[in-house]
């Protein structure tokens, strides 16, 4: 798989961008604020539905604008798709499959798949726990789409319950009937993504750890413990929805008086963690810098294995990364994605760029994407 070509119109700095792309590594190459990030930032948009740098839509769109139009052309196994999304602050966006509107920007999910190297992972091992259930949910989503149905419904079903549980007061009797109700759809759909994480750590632990000893000169072991708002007893062993709901729902009855006093709800995967450990001790608070940084891109590089597993190789992009490594980490990191399909890479100078992944070389100023011939 790979991006054959792409299209930007008023995203970020860019007024109108056309640029074809190629097979293995591509290097753009520029100083900080002229637009490098932006361009593999809406490569990442279209294959998530989601910016890595920003929670919101807004700032995507050129100042000035109304909106801002991405475009790619994917090519897999030698069959092209076009995405494109119409991103429109405020409204819901529009997207489209081969020129064709599709009812939910969602349906372009599964179709380019990407997995993402940038600064702003260091939070995965030394931030807040939100980084890591995104990262497990993300990667849920690239490998079965149906999965932001879930994460939507979830979400939507939290956000009615927590209003709920505010306005609730004195826990009326039709109060707490109609909380009954919403702790059944939260339990199943919980239960549900409980479920899928679970399955995605089993799987993960052994590729996170071959990647750490391929990255880092240490040799400690890596852990990847989940860390649930509630008791699951044995049923992690193997691990169903139809299972986990059930624990669930009987945590949530045990603590709606404090939920009710604190007008938040308490139990489910939004409450959970992915607790990262090297040795015997937690990376988030005992990992040196080059040790957490060593841990961050050797959950990104599982994430591109189990990928590349489940079928085609995803695109890889590593924004602005070389800067951030020694010279040992950074050769050792080159060698291994050098071999994907595709690979981009952002830069401020073409120094920081290991000769393993030396290929098409793009110099980005002010807004402007030449090719270096």
């Amino acid at each position: 798989m790979y991006v054959a070509r792409l299209s930007l119109t008023d995203f970020r700095n860019y007024p109108s961008v056309e640029l074809t792309l190629s097979p293995g590594p591509n290097v753009f190459v520029g100083q900080n604020g002229h637009g490098k990030t932006n361009l593999v930032e809406a490569i990442g948009y279209l294959a998530t539905l989601g910016s890595h740098r920003v929670a919101h839509d807004a700032p995507l769109v050129r100042h000035g604008a109304e909106r801002a139009i991405v475009r790619v052309d994917v090519v897999r196994d030698n069959r092209h798709a076009l995405l494109e999304i119409e991103i429109t602050p405020g409204r819901s966006n529009r997207a489209r499959l081969n020129r064709s509107p599709v009812s939910r920007p969602r349906e372009l999910l599964g179709i380019l798949r990407t997995v993402l190297f940038a600064p702003e992972d260091l939070a995965l091992v030394k931030g807040d726990p939100d980084a890591r259930r995104r990262f497990l949910d993300e990667l849920l989503v690239a490998r079965a789409p149906r999965f932001a149905g879930v994460r939507q419904d979830y979400e939507r079903v939290l956000r009615q319950r927590n209003t709920l549980l505010k306005t609730a007061g004195q826990a009326s009797s039709s109060a707490l009937r109609t909380l009954e109700a919403w702790d059944e759809h939260l339990a199943r759909l919980g239960g549900e993504l409980l479920a899928a994480r679970l399955r995605l750590i089993e799987e993960l632990e052994p590729l996170v750890a071959q990647a750490y000893a391929n990255v880092s000169p240490t040799k400690d072991e890596v852990r990847l413990d989940y860390r649930a708002s509630c008791d699951l007893g044995d049923v992690t062993e193997q691990p169903t929805a139809q299972a986990l709901a059930p624990r669930l729902a009987e945590a949530l009855v045990e603590r709606r008086d404090e939920e009710l006093r604190r007008g938040v709800s308490l139990v489910g995967p939004h409450r959970d963690d992915l607790v990262l450990g090297l040795g015997d001790l937690p990376a988030k608070g005992y990992a040196s810098h080059g040790e957490s940084w060593s841990l961050a891109l050797s959950l990104r590089l599982a994430s591109y294995e189990l990928l590349r597993h489940d079928g085609d190789d995803p695109v890889l992009v590593l924004d602005d990364v070389f800067a951030e490594l020694d010279t040992g980490r950074r050769s050792r990191l080159a060698g291994l994605v050098a071999p994907a399909e595709q690979v981009l890479v952002t830069a401020a100078v073409r120094e920081d760029v290991p000769d393993a992944l030396a290929g098409a070389w793009y110099d980005v100023v002010d807004g402007s994407v030449r090719p270096v011939v």
